[in-house]
């Protein structure tokens, strides 16, 4: 579940872990998702992306822990998000990469710790 706006904010508890098989993505058409691969640690850090040249829009997902059959792993999925180059921002004034998400796809990114 990703989150859009623009002013600052509390957030309720996050949610349980989810299970394997938990997570929808709404994609199809021009609406496309992202997935950012963390280590545990960053467990609850929320993400942010914004589409490029709109620092304002930001739209966010916090890093849960995905259990699957064999593992787990952890990450923020943000979906929907329309095709289009978004900004991944790494603090709230410091922006990480631009990643490119298409229609229909989910984009895969590896959140690298500095």
């Amino acid at each position: 579940m990703s989150q859009q706006h623009t002013h600052p904010h509390a957030h309720a508890p996050l949610p349980a872990p989810s299970r394997e098989g938990s997570v929808v993505l709404e994609i199809g058409g021009t609406l496309g998702a992202l997935i950012i691969h963390t280590d545990p640690a960053d467990d609850g850090l929320e993400i942010e992306v914004s589409p490029t040249g709109d620092d304002t829009t930001r739209t966010h997902a916090a890093v849960r822990p995905r259990h699957l059959a064999d593992r787990t792993t952890h990450c923020a999925v943000i979906s929907p998000l329309p095709e289009g180059d978004y900004t991944l921002w790494r603090t709230a004034e410091t922006p990480d990469t631009v990643l490119s998400i298409r229609g229909g796809h989910v984009t895969e990114h590896h959140w690298s710790q500095e």
